[in-house]
This record gives structure tokens, sequence and C-alpha cells, in this order.
């Protein structure tokens, strides 16, 4: 990618430009005949086409409010293809809002309103392609690597297998045989190093430290960093998935010595010392379906159902004291916790970390076991569907303290946390339950294997027709 002020004037100037065309294309007369003639809500404008002066103020006010509104994306910054995408759209639509604010305003210039909306959709459609490709990285340009980890011996024994020239590492304490060549101590906040210094270092057996873990996020962005190789001694929580979370967020590829594979994601079975790490299983397309799917199916739900959520929260206030959502901290992606809501249906009470059946537990209450039965219990998870928390199909979000207990004797369980938690799964279809981990897992490494949007589909068509039948078993029993 082209960096530093380049980047800043390639990227401006080639939004500027996108700018002018679009508005050109939108003012065409063919344009113009085609939209007001075939576009609902737009067929009955008169074609406008705009010429001399007017054209020149459309121009002008267009390329000041869309290009003022892309400033964000201006500053070189690893980024995810999506988050660039879903960015570069909501600052068109920021940049479209304005000029249609301007023309409610006597002293400013209106725009035709089919030039206007003809514009902001073109930009739509060619703004995110253009600052998606020119974050590609030139072929004669090296990769920048760096290594993030606290085992100083890995980190010594992996150095020699990074193919690209490597800034240095990143690690939350120093030994004694961390210190600079000039016998400068490296402070847990990271060592000042100039860009020029860092940047000219090759790969070599001892490799400077340049900060500690917290500067992570940072050091990714004013680097501009390509790959972090992972070199921890164990895969815990709050470091090897924070910065694989990191990484995520950033749109870096991260990398992980073999013995690792176990707790991670790989994109192939690959037999070498380093292995990429599959931080994004979907892909961008699909990934974009499915959260578009997740809305619907939310939105209709919560909709649909919202005579029913509120009879069962009356009902659940008529059987039982207590509060009618019951809360529960558990694990998403990469380690981290999300609270999620569902009806109570137990007594309240102090709860085991131990996983049972229903039948085995006596602190559910009548209502609690009918709602269970008939999985009406989830419903108020629609909400953490709708806000991005989860997903309609995935991996069923495990208790945080549950989850604990079950890693001790399923060691592969972590990678789960690499697709989004869902209300309905593989595992859940096929009756895979908590009691039973190692089948669960099973169920959900397959789904993540063959994940797409048309897999989704039928999973929640079976997972639909289930509960159709243990509602009509309820029911008629």
């Amino acid at each position: 990618m082209t960096t530093g002020w380049k980047y800043r004037v390639v990227s401006t100037l080639g939004a500027i430009l996108l700018t002018v065309g679009a508005v050109l294309v939108a003012n065409h007369q063919i344009a113009q005949w085609w939209f007001t003639t075939y576009v609902p809500l737009f067929n009955r404008l008169d074609v406008t086409v705009l010429g001399g002066e007017s054209l020149y103020w459309t121009i002008t006010l267009s390329v000041l409010a869309v290009a003022g509104s892309l400033v964000p994306l201006y500053k070189p910054q690893p980024r995810r293809v999506l988050d660039i995408v879903f960015l570069a759209q909501k600052r068109v639509l920021v940049g479209g809002l304005a000029l249609a604010t301007l023309g409610y305003f006597e002293w400013s210039y209106r725009l035709p309103r089919a030039t206007l909306v003809m514009t902001i959709g073109l930009l739509a459609v060619v703004i995110p392609p253009w600052f998606v490709w020119i974050r590609r990285r030139p072929t004669s340009d090296p990769e920048r690597t760096l290594v993030v980890g606290d085992d100083p011996a890995q980190i010594e024994q992996i150095a020699p297998s990074i193919p690209a020239s490597t800034l240095g590492f990143l690690s939350p304490s120093i030994g004694a045989g961390d210190e600079r060549a000039s016998g400068e101590p490296a402070s847990d906040g990271g060592i000042s190093i100039d860009d020029a210094d860092i940047t000219s270092r090759e790969t070599t057996t001892t490799l400077p430290r340049i900060g500690g873990l917290s500067r992570l996020g940072d050091l990714l962005v004013k680097y501009d960093v390509d790959t972090v190789v992972l070199a921890f001694q164990r895969a815990d929580r709050a470091e090897f998935f924070g910065a694989l979370n990191a990484c995520h967020e950033h749109g870096v590829d991260a990398k992980v010595h073999r013995e690792y594979t176990d707790d991670v994601l790989v994109s192939t079975d690959e037999v070498s010392e380093l292995v990429d790490v599959n931080l994004e299983p979907w892909d961008p397309v699909d990934h974009l379906f499915k959260r578009a799917f997740d809305v619907i199916f939310a939105l209709v739900g919560v909709t649909l159902l919202a005579p029913l959520i509120l009879g069962v929260a009356v009902a659940i206030k008529l059987n039982s004291s207590g509060p009618v959502l019951y809360s529960q901290e558990r694990t998403r992606g990469f380690g981290d916790t999300f609270v999620v809501y569902k009806f109570r249906t137990m007594a309240p009470d102090e709860e085991s970390t131990v996983p049972t059946e229903d039948h085995e537990n006596d602190r559910i209450t009548g209502v609690g076991r009918t709602l269970r039965k008939t999985h009406l219990d989830e419903l108020p998870q629609l909400w953490s569907i709708l806000i991005g928390q989860m997903s309609v199909v995935g991996p069923r979000a495990a208790w945080v303290d549950e989850e604990q207990l079950v890693e001790q004797d399923t060691p592969t369980w972590r990678k789960r946390w690499f697709v989004k938690p869902g209300l309905t799964g593989l595992a859940q279809i096929n009756d895979a339950k908590s009691t039973d981990p190692s089948t669960k897992l099973r169920y959900d490494l397959e789904y993540i294997r063959r994940q797409s949007i048309w897999f989704d589909l039928k999973i929640v068509i079976r997972q639909l027709w289930k509960v159709f039948e243990d509602i009509y078993e309820v029911v008629c029993r």
C-alpha cells in the first residue's frame, strides 16, 4: 500500500475524480431519461440536463460534500475489506445528506433530485472498490511483519522462519537478554524508534523490542503492519486471543507456531513451522448477505412475535417471583464476552457451572419447562442478533464459567471462537448438547468448514420445523 502523504494525495484525487465522473454520468441525457422513466418514485420527474454555470456549481458542491465526508479514509490505516466498504458507503451517504440539506437553504444551489440520487448511488458503488484497491501493497514493497509474544526462546526460534522484513517484537516484559546493543533497557511502554530506522531492519536472530503488548493496535496502524507472528508460551484468553482480535479488527494477517493449531482455525493443512490463522472464515460477499439475513430475521421476528413476547413475560411473572429476563455472560469471537438475555426458566438461585439435562434440574419452573421445550425462552436473543453480537446461525455461545470447564476436556474447543455465535446451529438441529461437548464441537467445526448463506438457510428451516414439532407436541399432549 502507498503510505504517508502519497496515500493521502492519491486517495483524495481519486475521490475527487470519481465524484466528477459520477456527476457527469448522472447529468447525461440518456441516464436522466432512464432514471426518470423506470425508477419508482422518480418516474414522475422531468429530465433535467444541466450545463454552463449550473453544471459547474453541481460539480463543485458535490466534490466538496463527498470528498470532505471521506476524510477519515484518507489516512493510511490497516482495515478489513468489509470495514473499508461499510465505512466508505456510510461516508458517501453522509456527503449525499449534506448536499440534500444544502438544497433547503435559499442561499445555496439546489441539485436536481434525479441528479443527486444518481450521483450518490453511483459513488456508493465505485468509491468502496477504489479505497480497497489502493490499499493493496505493491509487489515491490516488502511486507511488514511484527512478532508478538511473551516467550523469548520461541521468538528467537521462529525469527529465521519469517519470510519478510521484520520490524521487531512486542512483549509484556523484558529479560536481561532483551536490552539493546547500546545497553539501554527497553521499557514496557516501548522504545521510540525512528520510522526510517525501523523500516530498514531485516530479519535477524535477535530482534529489537519495540514495546509492550498494549501498543499492538497503535503500532499496527503506525507502521502499516501486514503480518503478525504470535509467539506465546500458552494460548490464553487475555493475550494470545487479544492479539488475534487486534489483527482481525485491523485486517492484518496472523501466523502462529504449528503447536498452537489446536487453538485456532488454519487456512490449510500446513506442516511448516509457521501456519496462517484463518481470522475471517466467511467470504466477504457471504458475510454481507449473512448480516443482512440476520437483521431481516431479527426485525421480522420481533415484529411478528411482539404479542407472544409480552404474553410470555406476563406468564413468567405470574408463575414465580423474580425478574422476567435472565442474563448470563457468554463467550464470543476471540475469547471476548457479551451478555446474553433469555426468558427466565428457573427459580432465582446460584447456578452450577456443570452442564445438566433439563429433567435433572429441579429448579426449572412449570412455565420454564414449557418455554424450554418450545424454545420460546430464546426469543430475547433476537435483540442480540439485531445489534450484531450474535448471528441467527453459528456455534452456540457458551457460558464463560462453563466453557472453562469444557476446555479442560476438549482442547480444540477454542476453534469455535472464530465464528460469531448463533441462535441455532448444526449442533442444535442434531440435538448435540453441552453435556456432550466433543460431539457438539464436531458439529460446530463441520459448520465452520461448510458455512455459507445457503447452508444457513437449510439450518434455519430445519430448526423452525423442529420448533413447530415441539410446539405441536406441547399443545396437543
